[in-house]
């Protein structure tokens, strides 16, 4: 059972897993900065490793854990291990294989760069736009104020969303550029904008850090169900008054039904 809210007047969003599907985007960078850090004899990658990659996208914080995603994969790791223990894995591989985070992050967004500069068309064409969230985003924005809260680089969302005809001013996305945690970025934005505050994620987690901080109790909390998330986050989102559960179709539906 959840908390009642008051309607907001300020809405902040998740991109990733909330607004766009880009499992297809994630996985060919990925591949491609993989290729980068262990070259690879073969340019295209393994049959059935994009399905695995799709299935573990939830387990993924930032993106500089993307290419060892793949590792973990390619060395043997089962899907229910990554799922059940993925934080201890991760830094296995890291430790054992002496990487970098900077410069993991650093060959992911590069490859980003390079693919955007000479092929922005093909770039694009990677990424899926949830059913009616553009939509909703045009009619919101003329009621509420949007604002982007993600891990993904601010140039990279807002080259996505102008495609797409959504016209949101570059101060009020908030990528992984900012550096700071979203509950920062959260309470950064307090004293700027109209309250009262609903935040849209996809990863439990998230929410459930903005929670652990006292001074954002009114902030509404809301777990996007159609994301990068598991039936374990979502069965333990339902057992949590604070944070309440979203689908798609309420998304895309009149705010007031959000909390009906």
């Amino acid at each position: 059972m959840s908390l009642s809210l008051s309607l907001p007047q300020t809405l902040a969003l998740d991109f990733d897993g909330v607004l766009c599907n880009g499992l297809r985007e994630y996985f060919f960078t990925t591949w491609r900065a993989y290729g980068r850090i262990w070259p690879t004899s073969s340019p295209e990658p393994p049959s059935g490793l994009a399905e695995h990659f799709y299935c573990l996208r939830p387990v993924i914080e930032t993106g500089w854990e993307m290419p060892v995603l793949l590792r973990a994969i390619l060395k043997g790791f089962s899907e229910s291990q990554v799922l059940a223990d993925w934080a201890s894995i991760r830094d296995r591989i890291v430790a054992e294989e002496d990487l970098d985070r900077k410069s993991l992050s650093q060959q992911v967004d590069g490859v980003r760069d390079h693919w955007i500069a000479a092929d922005l068309e093909n770039w694009l064409a990677l990424h899926e736009f949830y059913p009616g969230v553009i939509s909703t985003l045009q009619a919101l924005s003329q009621e509420i104020e949007i604002i982007i809260i993600s891990t993904k680089e601010s140039r990279f969302i807002h080259t996505l969303l102008t495609d797409a005809g959504v016209n949101l001013p570059r101060d009020r996305i908030y990528g992984k550029d900012c550096r700071r945690p979203k509950y920062e970025t959260l309470r950064l934005l307090i004293p700027e904008v109209a309250g009262p505050i609903w935040f849209v994620e996809d990863r439990l987690a998230a929410l459930e850090q903005v929670k652990q901080q006292s001074d954002l109790a009114d902030i509404g909390l809301f777990l996007g169900s159609w994301g990068y998330n598991t039936a374990r986050d979502r069965k333990r989102a339902l057992q949590n008054q604070h944070i309440h559960t979203l689908d798609l179709d309420q998304f895309c539906q009149s705010l007031s039904t959000w909390i009906s």
